[in-house]
């Protein structure tokens, strides 16, 4: 599937749901789906700087595509960032670098969060670009 559909996917599905708390309830959902990451990967080399929660990123390269997973203290940020991880996973560093998380806004996730949450999701958003700029670098290309 491509990140286009992806967040095509992800629009309508949210879209569905008549209110912010149902939405809310939708994005921590999808992180309770996700499985924690362990203590050893809970670490200050995979935490994001910037978000008033406590956030991992932990970036994976296998076979010409990236993998991210995510974890956090707080409900909502980690169902926002396996959002994130799950649109980008599976794809090629240069999908990634084209990719764009804007679709989240388009359903209201961030009208509803602290500048602190936003910047810390924005700060996963540029993790894994940065990741994926070092995937193609990394492979010379």
């Amino acid at each position: 599937m491509s990140l286009k559909e992806k967040s095509d996917r992800f629009v309508e599905e949210m879209s569905l749901l008549p209110d912010r708390f149902e939405r809310f309830t939708y994005i921590v959902d999808h992180g309770k789906h996700h499985e924690p990451l362990s203590p050893e990967l809970r670490t200050e080399t995979f935490r994001v700087e910037g978000c008033q929660s406590q956030l991992w990123l932990v970036p994976e390269f296998h076979d010409g595509v990236c993998r991210f997973r995510a974890d956090s203290d707080s409900a909502i940020v980690k169902g926002i960032a396996a959002i994130i991880c799950d649109y980008y996973s599976g794809e090629k560093p240069e999908a990634i670098l084209e990719g764009d998380v804007r679709f989240l806004e388009e359903v209201g996730v961030d009208q509803h969060l602290s500048s602190n949450r936003r910047n810390g999701l924005g700060q996963v958003d540029n993790r894994i670009k940065r990741f994926a700029k070092s995937c193609l670098e990394d492979a010379g290309t």
